[in-house]
């Protein structure tokens, strides 16, 4: 099975992903507009009709905003836990609210959707009821973590499943302690269900890498807390310091907050 994947944002201000085979796909998140979400596909060959759900990690704001649209408008349906979709219909930013469209799933219970087989899987963080997803079309596995405080033994057991990671490196630990942010900001970031760093994200890789796992994005990068360059130069230090060499070894990337990255496309 050929697979298509794009990250359209990453970012604080808009989080969404795009995986597909040759005849459809889904998103994981829509916290960016619809006609950004059209445009970005578009500019790689991919019909937005092609889409047919939306799986979502967590209710806050820069993940579901163009759920109400997708869903009501575009009978797109729209998979989440049931404390998800409770917190996604309370947040000021749904003026669309959810009705029709709305579809459940369990935390470690796998969903067959299609050629994919989803298994939502609870991550800490802030938000109702969060999750990953941990993605198996045939002999793929994709495993998506956007917003992680720290990564527990069940977050670690999907990690160590994957071939293809996309993993938050949301900020640097030395430009936040000593930024702007007020102190209680900086205490719910570093948290334990906050974000994860860009030394923890590669610690726990370095120490924690499988020969499987070939392709890492890293995700959700802070716009004032981090930039792409310096978590990848954090996560490539520990990744060199165990004998691997990105690149090389594996392929890493950090994902920027608005901009699409490029097509990737997996035989």
């Amino acid at each position: 099975m050929k697979l298509k994947f794009i990250c359209l944002a990453s970012g604080s201000s808009g989080n969404s992903f795009y995986l597909g085979t040759e005849k459809y796909g889904i998103l994981i998140d829509a916290g960016i507009p619809v006609r950004t979400i059209k445009g970005a596909l578009k500019d790689v060959g991919i019909d937005f009709e092609s889409i047919i759900a939306v799986f979502v990690t967590h209710d806050h704001a820069d993940h579901i905003k163009s759920l109400g649209t997708l869903g009501e408008k575009y009978n797109i349906p729209i998979y989440a836990t049931r404390e998800t979709h409770v917190g996604i219909n309370k947040n000021y930013c749904m003026t669309q609210k959810l009705v029709s469209c709305m579809r459940y799933v369990e935390k470690d219970v796998t969903l067959n959707f299609r050629d994919f087989q989803i298994t939502p899987f609870e991550v800490p963080h802030d938000g109702n009821d969060n999750v990953g997803y941990f993605i198996q079309a045939e002999d793929k596995h994709f495993c998506f973590i956007t917003d992680i405080g720290h990564i527990t033994d069940t977050v670690a057991s999907y990690i160590t499943r994957a071939q293809y990671l996309i993993i938050e490196a949301n900020y640097d630990e030395e430009m936040l302690a000593h930024g702007t942010y007020p102190q209680y900001l900086k205490e719910r970031i570093s948290g334990p269900n906050g974000h994860l760093s860009n030394k923890a994200t590669a610690k726990f890789l370095a120490n924690n890498l499988t020969e499987e796992l070939k392709y890492i994005w890293l995700c959700h990068l802070s716009r004032e807390n981090n930039h792409p360059e310096l978590a990848y130069k954090t996560v490539e230090w520990e990744f060199r310091g165990v004998g691997i060499i990105p690149g090389k070894d594996l392929y890493l990337s950090a994902l920027k907050r608005t901009t699409p990255s490029e097509l990737y496309i997996f035989e």
